[in-house]
């Protein structure tokens, strides 16, 4: 099992004066303690009050801005967006940006891609929030595009939801075929069969073992209806991590991707309240993804 980290948080000590010199240290941090992937939400305000993470209130930064600084700041670790909006930009446009990510990051984009949910953060800016179907709806043509436009196919395409007249994207993505398509969220009809047909991964957000076996169940299903391997799609997870004093140890960091590894989770990313403390990755890093690349190993 790899293991990755999400940012789901910036509200560091020091303020907004210190966001660029305490990402930068997190990042590398992250990066020489073995971590295989760094994140970051693809939101506009902070997550709401009863999520734990403080609301509107907080700081929260526009994720492919984010990703540009991190790829600067960074030689390997492989970066994304867990996972991007497909509302909150017009797709010739997403695609540009994300291609411009993984040119600037030498080819370590991940373009992590869903319907979305959050509404007043959407309503709050101005832009327009339509009913979960037509999300779903412009997911797929969004991803329909990236598949097109990433073959350099310049036909014009014609979409419900948009027009392009000349899809073009210069310079092409360095990853190859394309930057790979992670589609996130844990409904097992919408998003899975999105998944089956245009994903390279899937990412669940935080279930137990047990419930993504059955996710992975009816993906496979998915996949076996239009005669596709489901071994080449990247099981990915996101779960909570805690290394504050008194609540989680590395042994029960370990425990905990074990789970998630029987339960066929190939790729654990992680959320941490305190990641600015850079001492809990370096101690993941030296007491949790050894043990695990040795589960691999054996």
């Amino acid at each position: 099992m790899r293991l990755g980290l999400q940012l789901p948080s910036f509200s560091y000590p020091g303020g907004t004066r210190a966001l660029r010199s305490r990402l930068a240290e997190i990042a590398g941090a992250a990066e020489s303690s073995g971590f295989a992937s760094l994140w970051v939400m693809d939101h506009l305000f902070q997550l709401p009050e009863d999520t734990g993470w403080g609301g509107p209130e907080e700081p929260m930064l526009e994720a492919y801005s984010t990703l540009g600084y991190l790829a600067g700041v960074t030689s390997n670790i492989r970066l994304g967006t867990l996972v991007g909006c497909a509302m909150f930009r017009e797709p010739g446009l997403l695609l540009k940006a994300a291609t411009t990510v993984d040119v600037l990051s030498g080819g370590r984009l991940t373009f992590g891609i869903g319907a979305g949910w959050y509404e007043r953060e959407a309503r709050g800016l101005g832009i327009p929030w339509p009913d979960r179907r037509e999300r779903f709806a412009r997911l797929e043509e969004t991803l329909r595009l990236a598949h097109q436009a990433w073959a350099d196919d310049r036909s014009s395409f014609e979409g419900r939801f948009a027009t392009l007249a000349e899809p073009i994207i210069r310079p092409m993505p360095l990853s190859r075929p394309r930057p790979p398509i992670m589609i996130g969220g844990n409904g097992p009809r919408r998003t899975l069969r999105l998944v089956a047909r245009y994903g390279d991964a899937c990412n669940f957000l935080v279930l137990e073992p047990d419930a993504i076996r059955a996710r992975l169940q009816s993906l496979r299903e998915h996949c076996d209806a239009i005669g596709r391997d489901v071994a080449e799609i990247e099981v990915t997870a996101l779960d909570e991590v805690d290394m504050r004093p008194g609540r989680m140890t590395p042994g029960d960091v370990v425990a905990r991707a074990r789970a998630q590894a029987d339960a066929g989770v190939e790729h654990l990313i992680v959320n941490m309240p305190d990641a600015w403390d850079v001492r809990h990755l370096e101690l993941i890093g030296r007491d949790v993804i050894p043990a695990l690349e040795a589960v691999a190993a054996a």
